[in-house]
């Protein structure tokens, strides 16, 4: 699960370094106005994420930089946090090995 995450991450800051790209230097037509309108609608979606979890990320440590990370990298970002949050609680009502030995 985590290397799909970084794999998510990884192709998500692929894709913002090619907006910016065409944004410095236009891509030929119709590439460049397609990019600029994904661009445009993926910020748009990645905001939206973060109004609807804007409560959760302001109980965070950093909730600055998370908010940053939700607008660059949207439920990837997320699913990570929720990854986090299951690793540090541990299972309780769970029975252990020792105990049904």
């Amino acid at each position: 699960m985590k290397v799909l995450m970084m794999l998510g991450k990884g192709l998500t800051a692929l894709f913002w370094g090619v907006v910016l790209a065409n944004l410095l230097q236009p891509f030929a037509q119709p590439f460049a106005l397609l990019l600029q309108v994904m661009g445009g609608a993926v910020l748009l979606l990645h905001g939206a994420e973060y109004l609807i979890f804007k409560q959760r990320l302001a109980s965070r440590q950093k909730p600055a930089m998370d908010m940053f990370q939700v607008l660059l990298f949207g439920i990837f970002h997320l699913l990570g946090l929720a990854h986090e949050q299951t690793e540090k609680t541990p299972a309780e009502g769970l029975p252990m090995e020792a105990e049904n030995a």
